[in-house]
């Protein structure tokens, strides 16, 4: 019989079960540029505000986490893609049709007028990894925040969070409130793509995860003539592994 774990006081505090009051904490702690731990389709993840550059440091404080690797933003749907004036590049449209919401993470052109302090800028090339995940609870957060920036929910290079307590355990402190939604599916993260018109099918694939390589080929290989519409761009996003 397994020994039944209790929580310290501090973690009761600050690792509350999902409700209508621990979003609307979630909320406001958000727009006031704390951290929060919160559920994805895949492991537990860190976010916070992604327009706020303070509060985006705290991820990278709180996680050890090297600066040169990016953050994510997590979004409550896909047409909030279009809304944070991030582009999806063909043909990673095409595959995000097939794979959003779901653990498919593409990398976007970010578009000039696009605010987030989460963008990877190389000269010209502005770009965005972003995901829509496929989980009820996620939803509900996101809907309650908004989009955020987010990393998953460990000290880098120690194994991923699957509950709440998992990422308390590593993070502590360092995050103000942790949205206890039960475990989740992971640990496997999920696929990055990137458009790469020098890539076999116009794309390249910087992370396999969850969805397998076989998968994403064979959408665009049952997608023909997308290759006119390609943009040519090859050079590393910087996103590639948030």
């Amino acid at each position: 019989m397994a020994a039944v774990r209790h929580m310290t006081g501090d973690e009761s505090e600050r690792v509350r079960g999902l409700s209508p009051e621990t979003l609307a904490l979630a909320a406001r702690l958000v727009k006031r540029g704390e951290v929060v731990v919160i559920p994805t389709d895949t492991v537990y993840g860190i976010a916070c505000d992604p327009f706020s550059e303070q509060a985006i440091e705290k991820i990278f404080q709180a996680k050890r986490r090297p600066h040169t690797k990016a953050l994510q933003v997590l979004l409550p749907s896909v047409e909030s893609i279009a809304k944070l004036s991030l582009k999806l590049p063909a043909p990673l449209d095409v595959l995000a049709e097939a794979f959003l919401p779901g653990a498919f993470s593409p990398i976007c052109e970010a578009q000039e007028e696009c605010g987030l302090a989460t963008v990877h800028e190389d000269g010209a090339l502005r770009t965005q990894g972003v995901r829509v995940p496929d989980s009820e609870a996620s939803r509900r957060v996101l809907q309650a925040t908004g989009p955020v920036a987010a990393s998953s929910a460990n000290i880098s290079g120690m194994p991923s969070a699957q509950t709440a307590q998992e990422a308390y355990a590593q993070l502590g402190d360092s995050v103000a409130l942790y949205v206890d939604a039960g475990p989740t599916p992971g640990p496997v993260a999920s696929t990055v793509v990137e458009a790469d018109c020098a890539g076999e099918d116009g794309i390249r694939i910087l992370r396999v995860g969850v969805i397998p390589e076989t998968a994403v080929r064979k959408v665009l290989h049952d997608n023909t003539g997308l290759g006119d519409a390609m943009p040519c761009h090859t050079e590393e996003t910087g996103n590639a592994r948030a």
